[in-house]
């Protein structure tokens, strides 16, 4: 098996629509020799992440919760937030929610990394 790296420029993409494309490209869904237990994928770099677009009004209103399983202990963030911080974690965040929910996972998110 061969492992091959793409590099996406997402300047000016929609941030779902990229984050679809590079979810096939990390399970590895355009060969021919794709099996949803066979861990295939190849490496995606991503360039310009802060330069993503969100459609509507995500920049504002979206938000992104976490609960520690504890009482009272849950938490907000804001969309904007996270974005202005670290750009990529939102792509990565997004492209973690596509991908099958099994061991897979968290080696395909592994592959995923930002320029």
């Amino acid at each position: 098996m061969e492992r091959k790296t793409h590099t996406i420029d997402a300047t000016g993409k929609v941030l779902g629509r990229l984050a679809t494309e590079i979810a096939v490209l990390l399970r590895g869904k355009q060969k021919t020799d794709f099996a949803p237990y066979k861990d295939i994928g190849d490496f995606v770099v991503v360039k310009n992440a802060g330069k993503i677009r969100v459609t509507g009004k995500k920049m504002e209103q979206k938000k992104y919760f976490q609960h520690s399983g504890y009482l009272g202990n849950a938490k907000e963030i804001l969309f904007k937030d996270i974005f202005k911080k670290n750009p990529g974690e939102v792509l990565r965040r997004a492209v973690y929610g596509m991908l099958p929910k099994n061991r897979l996972r968290a080696k395909q998110i592994n592959r995923l990394s930002f320029e």
